[in-house]
């Protein structure tokens, strides 16, 4: 295995793939750096003396300047390098792109369900939604009795060892024996669903709707809107009180705007113009049956490959995610928009640095420019409250090697792959255009994948180098990891193991198809990821304002 890596031609910061000691010698590109001190694997060492306030490049751009001197071979870290970046300013040169030869998939489907308003889902879910928070009570009767009897309730196996538990008690267990009781992993609890083509009820629980800004209301319904458009959602019920912010009318001038030719089911239940609660829950509850009723009698069926819609995203990420999983999850990227598919891009604060090359692969100067307006807005927005994106990197993230936000962005664009720019969209706008979409949303893990669900992506790849169990309740998320190490660790929660990258075993290349591969048979149903196996239906709307 290579100790270190030099990932740009350009860069003075070099990056050690495993813990390297003080002293010892580490040849790159026939050159040899003594290293003036340990060095940890996903940390980086001076390629040249720096003095104070000089410029620092790695990935071919600048991540920050030194505070103070630093001698070549030594750490770099938060005591010698702040936050900076280069300038930029809309489109100026074309990027030119050079597909990745897609002949094995050419004539390859997948088995979705298709859609009558358009692109062909991964998943078949029906799904409960409250416009306002006032009714998450009533959410959760519904939850509790409609996924339990269905047979989607996904905790069972926790409520078998809690009752075991309770039983010892009854008996006069002693503590030390309740101690020694294991936990089995593998116990079935749960029954078998009652509706065998229907992947679930999700329902969406929130704190918005009324109460905050008439725009924080208005992006909801949009937000929600995409939900029930989602080609992975067969129909929806909707639980309105009937005063709140958020209103019914919104929610469907919303979803007219996003499919003009609507025709799922769609079951609305506004609570003030009910007779009773009980009358509400009882009407919803059976609305909601005969919905997943009808849902069942759909069938997986042979669909192109370009009418997937893959968003990337990345979460406790480290000092390998710009150099395994993230360009492995981009080749795949690259590898579907040649097929004639589609990718999504968000998290802009974590973009920060990387803005004039992705504004250079833009196909048209008006969406560079609308690129270049959504960054430098987000970003005054976040001044304007004492804060800035040099403030994203969460203590994790710098612990493992990403100190600054304009290295962490840097490696987090790997995602985007090296396609053309075809769209770019503000929250919580709808994807339409094939290629590649950069999305504005926060950095936030679960605003973001919220945020993606709702703009229509059918499937999600999600890089983690410290281990996360992010997912959502309608996309099916994919968790890859950056290195070996962390897949056997967390084997319960990820995926795809993107770390014989680092040890040379494999390229980037090659495990990016190999990464196409998964995401097809996930997209067929061939393959659960382990978030939808945990039932991981993380769902949270951004309220918009300063999330990084």
């Amino acid at each position: 295995m290579r100790p270190a890596l030099r990932i740009h031609p350009l860069d003075d910061l070099i990056v050690a793939l495993r813990p390297l000691k003080a002293g010892g010698i580490v040849t790159l590109d026939d050159q040899s750096y003594t290293l003036r001190e340990d060095i940890g694997a996903k940390h980086k060492f001076a390629a040249r003396d720096f003095a104070i306030g000089d410029r620092v490049t790695m990935y071919g751009v600048t991540v920050g300047r030194t505070t103070q001197a630093v001698s070549a071979g030594a750490l770099v870290h938060t005591h010698n390098l702040k936050h900076d970046t280069d300038g930029f300013g809309g489109k100026q040169s074309e990027a030119v792109w050079s597909p990745p030869s897609v002949a094995r998939w050419q004539n390859q489907t997948f088995d979705g369900f298709k859609r009558a308003e358009g692109r062909s889902g991964t998943a078949n879910y029906w799904i409960v939604i409250p416009l306002v928070f006032c009714e998450n009570r009533n959410l959760a009767f519904m939850r509790e009795a409609l996924q339990t009897e269905l047979g989607y309730r996904k905790t069972g196996s926790y409520q078998v060892f809690a009752r075991r538990l309770v039983e010892m008690k009854k008996r006069g267990a002693t503590k030390s024996e309740m101690e020694a009781l294991a936990f089995d992993y593998e116990e079935a609890a749960n029954p078998k669903p009652l509706f065998s083509n229907v992947d679930g009820i999700k329902f969406l629980e929130h704190g918005l709707g009324c109460g905050g800004t008439r725009q924080d209301s208005d992006a909801l319904c949009a937000l929600l809107a995409g939900y029930i458009a989602s080609p992975n959602v067969a129909g929806a019920t909707v639980l309105s009180l009937g005063c709140q912010h958020a209103q019914v009318s919104i929610l469907e001038s919303e979803l007219a705007k996003r499919c003009p030719q609507f025709s799922k089911p769609l079951h609305i239940f506004e609570q003030q113009k009910c007779a009773s609660e009980r009358d509400m829950m009882a009407q919803a509850i059976k609305a909601t049956f005969l919905g997943v009723t009808y849902a069942n009698e759909l069938h997986r069926e042979p669909c192109p490959l370009s009418d997937l819609i893959v968003g990337v995203e990345c979460g406790g990420s480290d000092g390998f995610s710009g150099i395994s999983a993230n360009p492995v999850i981009g080749h795949a990227a690259d590898l579907l928009i040649a097929l004639g598919g589609t990718a999504a891009l968000s998290e802009f604060p974590e973009l920060c640095g990387i803005e004039q090359d992705l504004s250079n692969r833009c196909r048209t100067a008006a969406l560079a420019d609308r690129f270049v307006q959504l960054m430098r807005a987000y970003e005054r927005v976040a001044e304007a409250c004492g804060s800035g994106f040099d403030a994203n990197p969460s203590p994790g993230n710098i612990r493992d090697g990403l100190i600054t936000d304009a290295i962490k962005s840097a490696g987090a664009a790997k995602k985007g792959g090296t396609s053309p720019v075809t769209d770019v969209l503000d929250y919580p706008e709808m994807i339409t255009q094939p290629g590649l979409s950069l999305v504005c949303t926060p950095g936030n893990d679960v605003e973001s994948t919220t945020a993606l669900a709702g703009a229509g992506c059918t499937v999600m790849l999600f890089s983690t180098g410290l281990g996360t169990p992010t997912g959502n309740p309608i996309c099916p998320t994919l968790k890859i990891s950056t290195n070996t190490e962390l897949a056997k660790r967390m084997s319960d929660l990820i995926d795809f193991d993107a770390g014989p990258v680092i040890t040379g075993e494999k390229s980037v290349e090659q495990m990016g198809e190999e990464m196409l591969e998964i995401t097809i048979a996930t997209a067929s149903g061939r393959y659960t990821p382990k978030a939808v196996a945990l039932g991981q239906d993380d769902f949270l709307p951004w309220k918009r304002g300063v999330s990084l």
